[in-house]
Parts: structure tokens; C-alpha cells; sequence
């Protein structure tokens, strides 16, 4: 049975609604920012630092900071340690999160790759929301930002994110294949909602199960 939804989207598509939306209608819990939290707790950093390089191509290494202390903060706390952490470490340690929450089922799981790294569960419905640019222009200038850079992120964060899974998934972006479902939100996020909801119940009828995943 289906009981976790990743959702992956075009910058400004609305896929992070969508996925909220449909969360709170099936009342699973949400992983959209906690994600990242979730991640710089187990590195001691700041989330902005992982927010700012999860889906982002760089190729150096990634700086992030690990504080590590021992007994008191105040008896024998000898400072800061800066480790290095490539974007191979981060890709990884994204992939054992998200494989630990997918594992705890009733959950919609936004970005940072889950549709890939659950690519092969059953229990799990890939869902791609993408839209006209005109659409995706009016969202993100109804969210306040200035039209000059709503065409220039338009222009340039899903060109990122396609480069950094070309890199560390070795894949386009998007992978047609990979996802159950691909529906463009200028129909409107309700319906975006029922076309998704109305997949997972047919793929969860008797006559689904036993089926395999997308990859061998």
C-alpha cells in the first residue's frame, strides 16, 4: 500500500503547496524544510547552509562546520572543528534521511531528491508538478518578488538542479520515467490534489499489488 508521497516541481509550480496541501488532506506529516533541519542537526551547522547547497552544483568542496564537545560546554569545550564535506558526503547523507523517514510511512517528502532515492519502493507515489512559464512567473510575483527576479530565478534554479542531478544521479532532470504522475498546476492545485489522490487509491486496488518498482 502507498503511504508516502514524494512530490518534485519546477521552481515556481507551486509543487510545495501542492505537497502541503495534500498532507494535510490525507493527514500525513509533512517533510518539506525539515528535511534540512533534520540535516544540519547531524552536522551542527545552520540549516541555511544546507538549504543553500542541496540542490546547487559546486565543485569544491562544501565548508561546513561541526562543533564537537565533550563533557560540560564549559569544563572542556576546546572549540570548533571545520571538516570538509563534499557534495558526494551531502548527496549521501540526504539519501539516509530521507530513506529513514520514507521508513516510517504516512509522509509527503518535497525536493532533495526522494522520488530518485525511493525510486524502487512500492509503498511510495512519484508525483512531478511543473507549469507554463507564464503561470509559474504570476506565483512567484504574487509571493512578492519584483518581476526582474522572478524571470531570473525562473531562468536559473532549475537550470541548477538539473546540473546537480546530472552530476550525482547521472540522470536528466526530469526523469520522465521515474514518477507515477506529471501534471502541469495551471489546471489548478486542487485539482493537481484529486489527479494525485485519485492515482495513489487506484495503484493501492488488489488488482495493483504485487507490481515492481520503476528500476531493477
Amino acid at each position: 500500500m502507498i503511504n508516502v508521497i514524494t512530490v518534485e516541481r519546477e521552481f515556481g509550480s507551486g509543487g510545495g503547496n501542492i505537497a502541503s496541501a495534500l498532507a494535510k488532506r490525507l493527514g500525513w506529516t509533512l517533510w518539506d524544510r525539515d528535511i534540512s533541519r533534520e540535516i544540519a542537526k547531524r552536522l551542527h551547522c545552520d540549516v541555511a547552509a544546507v538549504e543553500e547547497r542541496e540542490e546547487r552544483l559546486d565543485p569544491t568542496y562544501y565548508r561546513l562546520v561541526k562543533v564537537f564537545m565533550r563533557g560540560s560546554y564549559e569544563a572542556s569545550f576546546s572549540g570548533a572543528r571545520l571538516e570538509l564535506l563534499d557534495a558526494e558526503g551531502l548527496f549521501r547523507l540526504f539519501e539516509q534521511v530521507i530513506t529513514e523517514i520514507a521508513a516510517r510511512g504516512n509522509c509527503v517528502i518535497v525536493g532533495r531528491g526522494g522520488s530518485y532515492f525511493l525510486r524502487n519502493d512500492d509503498n511510495v507515489f512519484r508525483l512531478f508538478v511543473y507549469g507554463t512559464p507564464q503561470d509559474k512567473l504570476r506565483r512567484l510575483m504574487a509571493a512578492g518578488r519584483s518581476h526582474q527576479e522572478s524571470v531570473a530565478l525562473l531562468e536559473e534554479v532549475d537550470r541548477e538542479r538539473a546540473a546537480f542531478v546530472r552530476k550525482y544521479h547521472g540522470k536528466d532532470w526530469p526523469l520522465r520515467e521515474l514518477y507515477h504522475l506529471m501534471v502541469n498546476s495551471s489546471v489548478g492545485d486542487a485539482i493537481v490534489q484529486d489527479l494525485a489522490v485519485n492515482e495513489i487509491a487506484l495503484l493501492n486496488a488488489p488488482a495493483h499489488a504485487g507490481r515492481q518498482g520503476v528500476f531493477s
